[in-house]
């Protein structure tokens, strides 16, 4: 496929998305960029969630996983839609009783001003690295495919990509973004469906025909009852579900688009809503790795050594030109998607948790628009560094490792959450940072030791749980009265 076709698709869709944040930029101020005025319609904010959710890494590499993991994945995604509702019926009704803006705000009422800079630090690392990676994955596969042809440098792609993001995003923020995120979402699922219905025509065969292959194949093992593995379904279910209480419910990039709602049960209905639209949107997903494999294998064509490989080789190498435009909208939806909406959350986090302009400037909205414009920019560059640092290393698996690396910031959050919400407990707060950096550490160390003293035995997702138990327990250990709840017991008994 010609690389300047590619480039034209880009320019194109790109100009499409700045007539759209053209539209929702008009008269934006600083509450339209942090929580899009609060008057958000619920199902957009719903429909433009899907393609947050998914991201870069989704479009690339669940189908290419299939290869390994078969349909497993799917227990998972079942487990986000109990994660959803505890989001919906828990956390949200705390975050508009509060009325925040930035959902670290809570640490700092319920513990802090040490637990509140912890939660936003680890938030911030967390965000940083992930965009930057799911950011490094779709940037050299556009590298790889339309940039190297025309001589230009990585790192000058990277710096494109992120001034486009830049420039889209900075005026209208949250606002601008539950518009551009239903843009995205669509061109994302039409990019899915319309490979498979290529497939299905070169094959000669019937979508029906099609799925009955799928379901009678290898691929379509859905449940590992072997508790060892890490594929285990019960694990996948329990991990599903706190991956998306922590990954959503604790994450300011994800709540902020549910805090532009107008209100508690417009924010419910979009959680509801998200929870069960993924559901088949994911399993489209996994049919679509399912079908190249097969595609591949009816061909004769061989499978790339990496997974990732998988969906691009067979799209630009096979499938012809109108499937490599939709690749590459979809590629580019699913870039956008996920740097834009975490560009807005990580310049509202530093904003508002780090250096708290909001509580000294409020009285000067100018200042206010100018300071934050200032981080906007700032982030921008931070994460253009972390991926020319990606690109550096070139190392598939210290990069991955990095990226699980962020992921351990999110059991500190999630321990810290589940004692402020669930118990009256108060605790030193000078020693929260302490518990929160030693808990990734000693999570770690759980998980080798674990594995050592059971060989068939692999940790896998259920990671993030055992890292949330420590902060708890950690909490607990440093409890202005540690006693008190059991001295009260025996009391009362």
């Amino acid at each position: 496929m010609s690389p300047s076709i590619i480039l034209i698709t880009f320019v194109a869709y790109t100009g499409l998305l700045f007539l759209i944040a053209w539209f929702t930029s008009r008269k934006a101020d600083n509450q339209s960029f942090f929580i899009g005025n609060r008057k958000s319609p619920w199902f957009v904010v719903a429909y433009g969630m899907i393609g947050a959710s998914l991201s870069g890494v989704t479009f690339i590499s669940i189908p290419g996983w299939v290869g390994d993991t078969q349909f497993t994945y799917f227990v998972i995604v079942l487990g986000y839609v109990v994660g959803y509702a505890i989001i919906s019926q828990v956390l949200l009704p705390i975050y508009y009783k509060l009325k925040l803006t930035s959902i670290y705000t809570y640490l700092e009422q319920r513990f802090g001003i040490r637990a509140y800079k912890t939660g936003s630090v680890f938030f911030l690392i967390s965000r940083i690295v992930g965009a930057s990676f799911r950011m490094f994955l779709v940037v050299t596969v556009l590298q790889l495919f339309v940039f190297d042809a025309f001589g230009v440098p990585f790192w000058l792609s990277v710096v494109i990509f992120m001034i486009l993001i830049q420039l889209y995003t900075m005026k209208g923020g949250i606002k601008t973004i539950v518009w551009t995120d239903t843009l995205q979402t669509t061109f994302m699922l039409l990019a899915v469906l319309i490979t498979v219905l290529l497939i299905v025509s070169q094959l000669n065969t019937t979508v029906s025909d099609l799925m009955s292959r799928v379901w009678q194949s290898e691929y379509a093992t859905i449940v590992v009852s072997d508790i060892d593995s890490s594929r285990n379904f019960i694990k996948l279910f329990l991990s599903g579900m706190f991956i998306t209480i922590v990954m959503t419910g604790l994450d300011q990039d994800m709540m902020q688009k549910n805090l532009s709602c107008r209100n508690l049960g417009d924010a419910k209905k979009n959680m509801t809503t998200l929870s069960l639209i993924l559901v088949p949107v994911n399993l489209v997903f996994l049919f679509l790795g399912a079908v190249l494999f097969i595609y591949a294998h009816e061909l004769g064509i061989s499978v790339p050594e990496s997974s990732d490989d998988l969906f691009p080789t067979l799209v630009f190498n096979h499938l012809g030109m109108l499937a490599g435009i939709v690749f590459i909208i979809g590629l580019i939806s699913a870039a956008y998607s996920s740097a834009d909406s975490a560009l807005t959350a990580l310049t509202t986090s530093f904003t508002i948790d780090i250096l708290g302009l909001t509580k000294q400037d409020q009285h000067d909205d100018k200042l206010l628009k100018k300071q934050r414009q200032w981080i906007h920019l700032a982030m921008a560059l931070i994460v253009i560094f972390v991926i020319i640092v990606f690109r550096i290393i070139n190392d598939e698996a210290v990069i991955a490792a990095l990226f699980t690396f962020a992921g351990y910031t999110y059991g500190p959050l999630l321990g810290l959450y589940s004692f402020g919400i669930f118990t009256n407990i108060k605790v030193r707060d000078k020693w929260i940072p302490l518990v929160a950096v030693l808990s990734p550490f000693l999570s770690y160390g759980l998980k080798v030791f674990i594995e050592y003293l059971f060989t068939d035995y692999q940790v896998g997702f259920e990671l993030l749980i055992i890292n949330g138990l420590i902060t708890f327990m950690g909490l607990l250990l440093i409890s202005h009265k540690p006693n008190s709840l059991l001295t009260k017991s025996l009391n009362n008994g």
